[in-house]
C-alpha cells in the first residue's frame, strides 16, 4: 500500500458548532461488538454521509473533521463501511480487535486521527498522481494541534491512501501556521517526526516499511484540489452512478436521491439499539504495553 502525505492550510471548526450532534454508545471497549452511532437532534445519523465536508461552502479551507483515534491512544478505530449510517467501530484482524504497538520514540497514534466526512478515495480507478487505486475508505486527516480528542468528537477539521495534516481553528497555533516554513518554526521537527511514523508504524507487527509517494509532503494548493476531487467522488458514491465496494451509502440528509432515509425512521430502519448501553472496557493484549524499536535499517530489534 502506498500512502500519500499533505500538508494543508485547511482548519478544523471546533465541535461546539454543532451542538445538536451526540453520541450513542454501545458495547464495551477492546471489542468487535462495540458500536458508537452519531446522533443529530437523537437520531442516528452518518458519520461520512451527513457531516457536511464544509462548514461554510463559501470557504473551502475550513472542513469538518470525525475523530476516530484520539491523540496517543492506540486502539485501530474506524468507520464501518459496510454497515447502514456507518457507524464507528474497532477494527479487526483475524477476528481479533487491532491496536498500533509503539515504536520509539513515538507513543501509540502521535496525534489525533480521523477522517473527513464525505469524501471517498475512490478504489474504482487509479488516481493520476499515485497511479494506485483508493482504499476505499474517506480521507484520513491528522490534527497537528494540542487537543488529544476523543472518540466519535466531530471537529471542524499497492492502493492510495491520503493523510491531511491540519489543525483545529481553536488551537493557538492556528493563527501562526500556513505552510511548512511556519510549521518548523513553531514546532520543529514535527512534520519529520510524523512522515518517520507513517513509514515505519506497521513494522513491529511484521510489515515492510511504508513508501510515501514522492518522498514528500504536498503543499496545501495541491491538497485542496485533491480534497475537491474526494468530495466529488462520494457525491457519485451516494448518488448511486458508480461501485460501492460494499460501501453502505445511505445517508439522512439529501432527500432526492435513492439513498435517503428519514432521521426520524433510521433507528427503527437499521434496528439501531435506542439508546446507549456502555459496558467496562476489556482490557488489551500485553504485546501493546511494551516498546518497541528499529534499527538504522528500520528492522526490528529483537533480544536473542
Amino acid at each position: 500500500m502506498w500512502s500519500a502525505l499533505s500538508l494543508t492550510q485547511l482548519a478544523l471548526l471546533p465541535t461546539t458548532a454543532f451542538a445538536a450532534y451526540s453520541l450513542r454508545e454501545v458495547g464495551a471497549r477492546n471489542t468487535l461488538d462495540w458500536r458508537i452511532w452519531l446522533e443529530s437532534d437523537g437520531k442516528p445519523v452518518s458519520f461520512w454521509h451527513d457531516v457536511p465536508l464544509f462548514p461554510d461552502e463559501e470557504n473551502h479551507r475550513v472542513v469538518n473533521m470525525v475523530v476516530e483515534i484520539p491523540c496517543w491512544t492506540d486502539a485501530k478505530i474506524e468507520l464501518k463501511r459496510s454497515e447502514p449510517l456507518n457507524p464507528i467501530f474497532h477494527d479487526d484482524k483475524k477476528k481479533k480487535p487491532r491496536f498500533v504497538e509503539s515504536v520509539w520514540p513515538h507513543k501509540s497514534y502521535p496525534f489525533l486521527y480521523g477522517s473527513l466526512p464525505q469524501t471517498w478515495e475512490s478504489p474504482n480507478f487509479n488516481h493520476d498522481f499515485t497511479n494506485e487505486p483508493g482504499d476505499n475508505d474517506p480521507m484520513d486527516v491528522f490534527d497537528i494541534g494540542g487537543d488529544p480528542g476523543y472518540v466519535g468528537q466531530i471537529k471542524q477539521g499497492g492502493e492510495t491512501d491520503w493523510k491531511v495534516l491540519a489543525i483545529d481553528v481553536r488551537d493557538p497555533l492556528s493563527a501562526f501556521v500556513s505552510s511548512f516554513e511556519d510549521i518548523e518554526k513553531y514546532r520543529p521537527g514535527l512534520t519529520k517526526a510524523y512522515y518517520g511514523w507513517f513509514t515505519y508504524y506497521k513494522v513491529a507487527r511484521g510489515d515492510d516499511v511504508l513508501p510515501i509517494v514522492g518522498n514528500a509532503y504536498q503543499d496545501a494548493a495541491f491538497m485542496q484540489g485533491t480534497i475537491e476531487e474526494s468530495h466529488g467522488f462520494w457525491q457519485e458514491l451516494v448518488r448511486g452512478e458508480v461501485d460501492s465496494n460494499e460501501i453502505n451509502y445511505n445517508q439522512t440528509t439529501i432527500k432526492d436521491l435513492d439513498s435517503y432515509v428519514s432521521k426520524r425512521r433510521t433507528t427503527a430502519v437499521f434496528n439501531v439499539p435506542r439508546r446507549s448501553s456502555i459496558l467496562p472496557p476489556i482490557p488489551k493484549p500485553e504485546q501493546y504495553d511494551r516498546w518497541y524499536y528499529l534499527d538504522k535499517d528500520f528492522n526490528l530489534i529483537r533480544l536473542k
